[in-house]
């Protein structure tokens, strides 16, 4: 299709004896054609917010979107002549030209961020309740700690049954059995002595990185600085708090895989906020040059 206009431009244009023209019948062509490219651009947004629209499928909407809002721009400047003419008409192609790449900007996020969420967060979560699960996450390391070291003076429960972001139950006080069935555990409570390496590296250090995941300046914030840090508790800890220490460095990763995945969440959505205004923005103005034109 952009071959054949492509030809038919090249024709008008050295055969009109004062070059190509906006206003001319073939000038004209190419604006409706490139605004009306514009128009069904924008009608996704009004299909996907009525989904009781039943016409066509969203497939095809979507490739219609991509494909003809990027024709828009060549259809748009063949009816120009490639001169962004008055202020009107330069904001216009300014804004078309926004739109378009941040347009192919959003299409290549849409393939690039799935498959980067596939591979750094594999616990993913719903979105809306990253800020439940961090608060569960933060109760079960409390319960943890609590387990072996006593209670930490910070007014938490050590008997709550939680819900991890991997979806399983997190009862630190349930083992499995050489049969397979889940027994209680026998709480191991910690001297003070003993303990003390993992309390002061809970309530100085991990248990602020839950609460503050993106915090700058936290180590357990990098996973090779915190498999480092927990690999260093490991050693000043007894063989009966290792499973506790393991467990917590789980924790951590899993609250880095929600940082991670408000990031990426946060990349794929956020070129929308760019896109959309100027697209309607685009819309409006170019409704307004087409009547002032055909108006004057």
């Amino acid at each position: 299709m952009v071959v054949v206009f492509t030809a038919v431009y090249a024709a008008y244009a050295m055969r009109a004896p004062e070059g190509p023209r906006g206003g001319s019948a073939l000038g004209l062509t190419f604006g409706v054609i490139g605004f009306g490219f514009m128009i069904f651009a924008a009608l996704l947004g009004a299909r996907k917010r009525v989904p009781t629209w039943r016409i066509g499928r969203a497939q095809a909407w979507m490739r219609g979107h991509l494909w003809l809002g990027l024709l828009s721009l060549p259809m748009i400047l063949f009816h120009g002549g490639f001169h962004f003419g008055g202020t009107l008409t330069r904001v216009l192609m300014w804004l078309l030209i926004i739109t378009v790449v941040s347009g192919v900007f959003g299409a290549g996020l849409q393939h690039y961020v799935p498959r980067v969420m596939t591979t750094d967060v594999k616990l993913e979560t719903i979105y809306d309740e990253i800020g439940n699960v961090r608060k569960l996450l933060r109760e079960e390391a409390d319960r943890g700690v609590e387990l072996i070291c006593g209670p930490l003076g910070i007014g938490k429960s050590a008997n709550e049954e939680v819900q991890r972001a991997g979806g399983f139950s997190a009862a630190r006080t349930m083992v499995t059995s050489s049969s397979g069935a889940a027994v209680a555990a026998e709480t191991v409570v910690l001297s003070e002595e003993e303990c003390a390496p993992l309390r002061k590296f809970y309530l100085s250090e991990m248990r602020p990185f839950l609460e503050q995941p993106k915090m700058r300046g936290s180590r357990l914030s990098d996973a090779d600085r915190a498999h480092g840090a927990f690999a260093g508790l490991q050693t000043l800890m007894p063989e009966a708090a290792q499973v506790t220490v393991q467990d917590l460095e789980d924790i951590c990763d899993e609250a880095r895989q929600l940082v991670r995945q408000e990031q990426l969440h946060h990349l794929l959505h956020g070129w929308l906020l760019v896109h959309i205004p100027i697209s309607l923005a685009l819309i409006l103005l170019g409704a307004v040059h087409a009547v002032m034109a055909l108006r004057y």
